[in-house]
This record gives structure tokens, C-alpha cells and sequence, in this order.
């Protein structure tokens, strides 16, 4: 038996608002607002929060100083077209080179590494 249920996945960033609707283009969400918070919500999936974090430094990718504290994967149906929309959306490529992987690296806009995979 589980001692905890995961309830909401948290990233710290300089601007929730600004990420979280990033994140709600690109996941299909509403946002629900609070000061220095913003939920995204997806039916039949996990709240995604954002939370405001002063000094906000982000990840590196790749990094071996052990900076990366961890990374999304999103599925999705044809990798190109997803790429197209989040590099619209601000996103920047990090690991994108290789159009024979089943996977690319992103950074958001605030610089948390996500991967898109192919489902």
C-alpha cells in the first residue's frame, strides 16, 4: 500500500503566469491563478503548478555539475509539427539535431529542459 499519492508536479520560475500559460498551450490546460502560484490543470492528468521563485537560476542541459533537477517527457503525435508550436510558444531546442531519435530536447521559456517523444 502507498504511504502517499502524488498530487501536483511544482516548478520554480521567475513568472508563473508566463509559464504556466506556455505550458497550457502546449498541454491543453485551463489556469487557475493564485499570487506567486498558477495551476495548470488537463483532465485526466496531473496538475502542473508554478510557483515564483526570487533568483531563479535555470538548469543546464547537458550538465555534468549535477544542475538538472529533473525534466518533463510529453508525448505526442508527429514531432515536427509539436516542435514547430513550442519553439512558437518560446521554446528553445537543446538536443534537436537528431530527426532519427524518437525524442528532442527543449528548453521553456524559463529554462526547465521537457522532452517531446514520439507516442
Amino acid at each position: 500500500m502507498a504511504l502517499a499519492k502524488l498530487d501536483t508536479v511544482v516548478l520554480d520560475c521567475p513568472d508563473p503566469s508566463a509559464l504556466a500559460g506556455f505550458y497550457a498551450v502546449l498541454l491543453g490546460g485551463t489556469l487557475e491563478e493564485q499570487e506567486d502560484w498558477v495551476d495548470v490543470k488537463v483532465d485526466g492528468a496531473q496538475v502542473l503548478a508554478f510557483q515564483a521563485s526570487p533568483g531563479y537560476v535555470p538548469p543546464k542541459w547537458p550538465s555534468s555539475d549535477g544542475s538538472q533537477q529533473f525534466h518533463l517527457d510529453l508525448t505526442v503525435d508527429d514531432l515536427d509539427t509539436a516542435e514547430q508550436e513550442v519553439l512558437r510558444l518560446g521554446a528553445r531546442p537543446l538536443e534537436a539535431e537528431d530527426r532519427s531519435r524518437s525524442f528532442r530536447v527543449y528548453a521553456d521559456p524559463a529554462g526547465h529542459p521537457f522532452c517531446l517523444c514520439r507516442a
